[in-house]
């Protein structure tokens, strides 16, 4: 069964998240669609990015938890939850785009960014492709190359088909919120086609200035190796303790976690993020 699938199929099933504080909802106008979002919590700007066949609901509780600490504008992409679609394909980097477009809209010159598998390769073409709206990024299960993909899912995904989808229980869950309810295949279509979209963005993830935060499952999509391989890419994977000062970026690798997992690890998501935005080091013995 394709990450896709799977991611679907268990964040459909959880259902909204309860907060605190509600939300305000808006839409604006962003590259020919009508683009929903939500507005919560205070402190800096952060900008939540969902996955694939998701939408905010969907990610569940940690959007909430951010609201904690943070403004946090969370997006719905290009024919997910109630953004319209458009006679577009959906690739990362025109979802890159439509992040710049709707900071540009709401007029979010800059801010940290938390994307989760689509939202996260979107996101890491976001600082790619516009590095002056990204103050620092986290990416959770995102792969810069189709090689770092499992071999279980790069097999998989010549054999995908817009039915396997539509005949599953989140095809009718996507009608209580679609702008257009009958909208669901050509989503599937599209989404079916990104799988295929090739990915081989190695020089410019090195070329990055941005702080990255890379957070896989020990059960991820992606494979342990690529995520590591990211990591040095950006600086890291060195000795610390022999007086140079460890890289900006950072990686995280979650226990016991499968990519459908990933997101609802909030603590653990969290322990990680937190530190990470306010620039904190643990402390080792010789500081």
């Amino acid at each position: 069964m394709s990450r896709t699938v799977v991611l679907a199929l268990a964040l459909f099933a959880a259902g909204p998240a309860l907060s605190d504080s509600a939300p305000v909802g808006n839409r604006v106008e962003v590259n020919g669609m009508q683009m929903y979002y939500e507005v919560s919590g205070q402190g800096e700007p952060l900008v939540v990015l969902h996955g694939a066949y998701m939408n905010i609901p969907s990610m569940g509780a940690i959007i909430p938890k951010l609201a904690e600490t943070h403004t946090v504008y969370a997006l719905e992409f290009q024919g997910h939850g109630r953004t319209t679609d458009i006679d577009r394909p959906i690739t990362y980097p025109g979802l890159a785009d439509d992040v710049a477009a709707f900071m540009d809209a709401v007029e979010l010159p800059k801010a940290d960014v938390f994307g989760y598998s689509m939202g996260a390769a979107a996101g890491l073409q976001l600082a790619i492709r516009h590095p002056e709206k990204v103050d620092q990024l986290v990416a959770a299960s995102v792969a810069y190359d189709a090689g770092g993909w499992q071999p279980a899912f790069r097999d998989f995904i010549p054999m995908m088909t817009v039915e396997m989808f539509t005949d599953m229980p989140f095809a009718e869950d996507y009608k209580t919120l679609a702008a257009d309810p009958d909208g669901f295949p050509a989503l599937v279509e599209k989404l079916i086609a990104l799988e295929k979209e090739p990915m081989a963005w190695e020089a410019e993830v090195k070329a990055l200035k941005v702080p990255v935060l890379i957070i896989t499952g020990d059960a991820d999509v992606v494979t342990l190796e690529h995520s590591v391989a990211m990591f040095r890419l950006l600086g890291g994977g060195g000795m610390g303790d022999m007086g140079a000062p460890l890289p900006a970026s950072r990686l995280a690798v979650l226990p016991a976690t499968s990519h459908t997992a990933v997101i609802g690890q909030v603590d653990l998501l969290i322990g990680v993020i937190e530190p990470f935005l306010k620039g904190e080091v643990p402390k080792g013995m010789f500081e």
